[in-house]
């Protein structure tokens, strides 16, 4: 059974790590071939299945030195009917494999959760297509059948909730939010974001979560960013709007790359792990209550340590 399912410790004061870019470090550090981005296809072996542990472990083990909490981020950020299909699962198999990778982060919260450290499990919806852009929108009705598959899975299982990350437009997240309510799970919802701070298909972050609450009876537990660099949409949270105080989650970039820039580098732009860490010292000492911090795109424990380092200090 689900532990935090109905009490969400990271909605209190506490600080809450999270990991860093799962799909870029298996890619370009570790050397995995990962089609369509999709990690959850690693369980099928038990060698993948290890190599997830000991990436998870690795931040875990940072939390538990900093005495922080630890979101623990499922690697089912692929694992939806399209996505799937591509890969060739058949949908129970599909089913199957988003049961596996709860009960993994089961395992690994039995394994080292602590008074000091507690950890929540995520269960992860990624967007039905392309993350940086909007090629076919669904409705909001539409997303919230296309998702409910995940959120059915995962109303059985150990996840405390779900979450759903780079997400482009307000239709789908609200879909998402649907389907989750009507699992009965709480749900986060993570908007990603271009350059000029206003999300793929031009909306504002401010009007995407203002529709998104309005639309959903403010079911999401609250939001993220993830996916762009802080001076991205440092701008956009500069202002002091009651809309601000939704968001509680961050997950950059460690590039300040665009969108396109990024699909198309052969690369991995790493940026700058430490000016990461002091961009993310200066929002949370503005932002007191974005308090669950993390990376994406190109980050590592690099990143995530000095994110960790320079905001227990201002936290201190």
């Amino acid at each position: 059974m689900s532990k935090y399912r109905n009490a969400l410790p990271q909605l209190g004061e506490g600080l809450f790590l999270t990991d860093g870019g799962l799909e870029t470090t298996l890619i370009f550090h570790d050397g995995i071939d990962l089609p369509y981005f999709a990690s959850f296809d690693l369980l099928k072996s038990a060698e993948g299945a290890a190599r997830l542990r000991a990436y998870y472990e690795r931040y875990i083990a940072m939390a538990k030195r900093a005495r922080t909490g630890f979101v623990l981020e499922g690697v089912t950020w692929r694992a939806s009917p399209d996505w799937g299909k591509k890969l060739g699962y058949a949908p129970a198999a599909l089913a199957q494999a988003n049961r596996k990778a709860v009960a993994l982060m089961a395992d690994l919260r039995r394994r080292h959760e602590s008074a000091q450290t507690p950890i929540v499990i995520s269960a992860n919806i990624g967007p039905r297509g392309d993350g940086y852009r909007v090629a076919s929108a669904m409705s909001a009705a539409e997303a919230q059948d296309y998702h409910g598959f995940q959120a059915g899975v995962f109303r059985d299982t150990e996840a405390d909730m779900i979450s759903a990350f780079t997400l482009n437009y307000a239709e789908e997240a609200i879909g998402i939010a649907r389907a989750a309510k009507a699992a009965d799970m709480p749900v986060v919802i993570s908007f990603t974001v271009e350059t000029d701070g206003r999300l793929p298909n031009g909306q504002t972050l401010k009007d995407a979560i203002v529709q998104t609450d309005r639309e959903t009876g403010n079911t999401p537990a609250y939001y993220m960013l993830n996916c762009a660099h802080p001076a991205h949409f440092a701008d956009a949270l500069a202002r002091n709007e009651s809309w601000i105080g939704r968001l509680r989650g961050i997950r950059a970039n460690a590039s300040m790359r665009s969108h396109a820039e990024l699909d198309a580098a052969p690369d991995l732009d790493i940026g700058d792990p430490a000016d990461l860490g002091r961009r993310y010292r200066d929002l949370r000492a503005r932002l007191r209550h974005v308090n669950v911090l993390g990376g994406c795109c190109g980050t590592d424990h690099r990143h995530v340590e000095e994110i960790c380092m320079a905001c227990t200090e201002v936290a201190a």
